[in-house]
């Protein structure tokens, strides 16, 4: 007899939903994590991230997302915080170009409501964005944020409502399939058996997971927080979450909530792939340069002094799309990884697509997008 039916291998964003909706169905389930439940040693911290539906990486990521939303507004019901803040989502960039375009047909494939803005008729609108002339934005009224760390908090607090056990602080060393077609988990502090594995370790993924070592790449990420010289301009109810192509890059940024400051970060900040156990997690003065040379050129009226830096680490895969898939050589093991800066405001769906796959093999969510043999 194993131990668990479930066991899921790093509760941040995607493990604690995986946890709670393993539970959720009646499975004993054994949450693991290395660090505290919530930490911000991986890429569920922050304070805030990004939820839209004009989804220029892919359509097909549509579907997924409305479940999302749904979930969300689900968990919202039983969580004294809100974690679901709709504040409106600016896609935005010289018109014309790539993520505008794909923002929009993702809008117009979907029936998501949208407009299309100039620049000048954004600045008017919401008087924090001051764009260049020649640039346009798709906005989206239904986009805006989650406050990260509570939906950690509130998927785990699910799962343990439903009975699950989530132990933090404890390092998961080794794996290994048993001949009952189980699994074994040894750990620095113990060995548990299980039905089935479910591994949403983020940066550490592929030292667990060999075969997809090559595919899945830790890069180092900053965050800036800006004091607003006028506050009331980026305040939630006043200031979309955006995403901003440039010259300078892709960047992205939210209204002030939380702590004081105007939020902002670069897509893949300085391209920087890094081992998980020996990156540098102190900002420097240049990571906090390319936020604020970004940020008095977009945003002059957000570029006060600076409140908070703060690293994170994504993991990407060659294509950016996730890798959401049962193992090649060992069907009860599920992977959930290289979510590549944009997975996160799906982590209440794909939590319920890892514990389809790992109770049912199968999920009825359309995820061919995320096959691992796809490389």
């Amino acid at each position: 007899m194993s131990d668990y039916d479930a066991i899921v291998v790093g509760v941040g964003g995607m493990g604690s939903a995986a946890a709670y909706h393993l539970a959720r169905r009646g499975q004993q389930v054994l949450g693991l994590e290395r660090y505290d439940v919530p930490h911000g040693m991986g890429s569920s911290h922050g304070l805030t991230r990004i939820i839209r539906k004009a989804y220029y990486e892919h359509p097909d990521y549509v579907p997924l997302l409305e479940r999302a939303y749904e979930l969300w507004r689900e968990l919202d019901e039983d969580h004294p915080s809100k974690l679901l803040h709709t504040t409106g989502c600016v896609v935005a960039g010289p018109r014309g170009s790539e993520k505008v375009e794909n923002a929009r047909e993702s809008c117009e494939k979907h029936d998501i409501e949208h407009e299309t803005l100039s620049a000048s008729e954004l600045g008017e609108r919401y008087p924090g964005y001051d764009l260049p002339d020649g640039f346009e934005a798709v906005v989206e009224p239904a986009g805006g944020f989650l406050h990260v760390e509570q939906c950690v908090v509130a998927h785990v607090e699910a799962a343990h409502r439903h009975g699950a056990t989530i132990r933090a602080r404890e390092r998961v060393r080794d794996w290994r399939p048993t001949a009952d077609g189980g699994v074994r988990v040894e750990t620095d502090r113990g060995s548990y058996g299980a039905d089935s594995l479910v591994v949403t370790a983020g940066a550490w993924t592929g030292k667990l997971l060999p075969n997809l070592d090559d595919v899945l790449t830790p890069e180092r990420q900053v965050l800036g927080w800006f004091q607003p010289e006028t506050p009331d301009r980026f305040a939630p109810d006043e200031f979309p979450v955006f995403v901003l192509s440039c010259e300078e890059g892709n960047f992205y940024g939210f209204p002030r909530y939380a702590v004081p400051g105007f939020k902002v970060g670069r897509y893949n900040h300085f391209h920087e792939t890094v081992d998980p156990d020996e990156t540098s997690r102190e900002p420097t003065a240049g990571d906090e340069r390319v936020l604020r040379e970004f940020t008095e050129r977009y945003f002059p009226d957000a570029a006060g002094p600076t409140m908070r830096l703060e690293t994170c680490t994504f993991t990407n895969t060659p294509d950016e799309h996730f890798v959401v898939d049962r193992h090649p050589d060992h069907p009860q093991v599920v992977v959930g990884a290289g979510f590549s800066g944009h997975g996160f405001k799906m982590s209440s769906a794909i939590g319920e697509v890892l514990a389809d796959l790992s109770v049912d093999g199968t999920s009825e969510h359309a995820i061919d997008l995320f096959r691992a043999d796809r490389f």
